[in-house]
């Protein structure tokens, strides 16, 4: 009996013990059920495998990936989802069409939110559900991570400036993170359509009569910084069947010149991006500092464009993609594109894409940018 006795004490004992751990085991595969429930995971653009929400009703947009808000906000259709976005994406957003079409941008935070770093203090207090950054920085992305923020990297270099691959890919995330969006696909394929198209007109163009382009894409009385070899202006310039006159080995979108070497260069087109305030005039009258642009042919021709500039600075990738092939097409080959009326094509594209019925006064105004749309940091 005494033996029987010990027996069942040492089962109860051991029951006890396994028990617990039985309902904990329960626990945890519960636990974990529901989270394969409420996330999904997916690989960003920087490498890492990232647990995301399925539902998300709030996004941030920090650090180096500026045209991302007006690539989501044709993505949702609405820029209600945007909590916070980049100063400068905000600036270019009030000085487009952007803001007309999608008014809920202009609520989103940016006083704490410059574009270059983040105060994560404050970005929580906009409580995200996920926030994408620039994949290249990975210092930000360990400092939102270890911040507790579900940390989505957008490359904005991984594809050498080419602006089609990039805006496709960038696409094709958000796909990954959010259900899939026609109106993007859209935009995809009319980019790859207009690329096609041109490159079957300029192939023929011989060497020596290839256009020289010089991309002005910062200017200020201290700097001039231009695109080289691995840079949007390369890409820009190969898609029409340009010459990009900066073949400086390893330069990039960043590539700070001088006008030494812009007269050695001597392009036939200056084409000015939206990332300074600089109109063709200025060139012309030598307004900013003490540069004098008189001996480069471009300006002695009077062939100084600013670039248009639709739901955001189309020097970059962004949803004005095809929109920006055909104008620099046209500005810088007139008489092989004199059948291309750049107003016609601008209305068409964004009813099929927006489907906004634009105004003639709207389209002219992507192709005249006023300085208001860039300010420095």
């Amino acid at each position: 009996m005494k033996k029987f006795v010990k027996l069942f004490v040492k089962v109860l004992a051991i029951f006890v013990l396994v028990l617990p751990l039985a309902g904990c085991d329960n626990r945890n595969t519960n636990k974990n059920s529901q989270i394969r429930e409420t996330t999904k995971t997916i690989t960003d653009q920087a490498g890492d495998k990232v647990q995301v929400p399925r539902k998300i009703k709030r996004v941030a947009v920090v650090g180096s990936v500026w045209p991302l808000p007006s690539v989501l906000a044709v993505f949702f259709n609405s820029a209600n989802k945007i909590v916070t976005m980049p100063e400068p994406s905000m600036v270019a957003a009030k000085n487009n069409l952007l803001s007309e079409l999608y008014p809920g941008i202009l609520k989103a935070k940016t006083s704490f939110n410059d574009g270059v770093d983040i105060n994560t203090e404050e970005l929580k207090k906009v409580k995200p559900d996920v926030v994408f950054y620039g994949a290249e920085n990975t210092k930000m992305g360990k400092q939102l991570k270890d911040a507790d923020f579900t940390a989505v990297g957008v490359s904005v270099g991984k594809w050498h400036g080419n602006a089609i691959k990039t805006l496709n890919n960038w696409i094709k995330l958000l796909s990954k993170v959010f259900p899939k969006s026609d109106k993007a696909k859209i935009v995809a394929n009319y980019s790859d359509q207009v690329y096609t198209r041109f490159q079957k007109r300029v192939k023929n163009i011989s060497p020596e009569k290839q256009q020289k382009v010089f991309f002005l894409r910062q200017y200020n009385s201290t700097e001039i910084l231009t695109g080289g070899v691995d840079s949007f202006a390369q890409y820009w310039a190969d898609a029409i069947g340009a010459k990009n006159v900066v073949n400086i080995p390893h330069s990039n979108n960043l590539t700070r010149v001088n006008m030494e070497q812009i007269y050695k260069l001597n392009p036939d087109k200056i084409l000015i991006t939206n990332f300074n305030t600089a109109q063709p005039e200025d060139l012309y009258h030598n307004t900013v500092g003490n540069y004098d642009w008189g001996k480069v042919n471009a300006i002695k021709n009077k062939q100084a464009y600013k670039m248009p500039m639709g739901m955001y600075r189309s020097y970059t990738p962004g949803v004005d993609t095809p929109i920006t092939l055909l104008w620099l097409a046209k500005t810088v080959y007139p008489e092989q594109f004199k059948d291309i009326n750049i107003i016609d094509e601008t209305k068409t594209y964004y009813k099929k894409v927006f489907n906004i019925n634009l105004t003639t006064q709207q389209a002219n105004k992507i192709f005249t940018p006023t300085a208001a749309s860039w300010q420095s940091n």
